[in-house]
């Protein structure tokens, strides 16, 4: 289970004040970053994230530190 950074603050940070992201937009944008690290990988191939870190929490780190946004359609 990832606890940090949390659903919340992750909900903050790729949404704003006016307009928040809801809790099904932040798990598409993030399930498709996940899909483009993967792929990326596996182009490349690199088989293991430096630390045996998981994919989906470096697509949540990218979203925490300003990486990437949601963008609606």
């Amino acid at each position: 289970m990832i606890n940090e950074p949390s659903v919340d603050a992750l909900v903050r940070k790729l949404g704003s004040e006016e307009e928040p992201i809801s809790r099904y937009e932040l798990c598409v944008a993030i399930s498709k970053r996940t899909r483009q690290i993967i792929e990326q990988m596996q182009s490349t191939g690199v088989t293991e994230l430096p630390g045996k870190q998981k994919e989906i929490v470096l697509a949540c780190q990218e979203a925490m530190g300003g990486k990437f946004k949601s963008v609606r359609d």
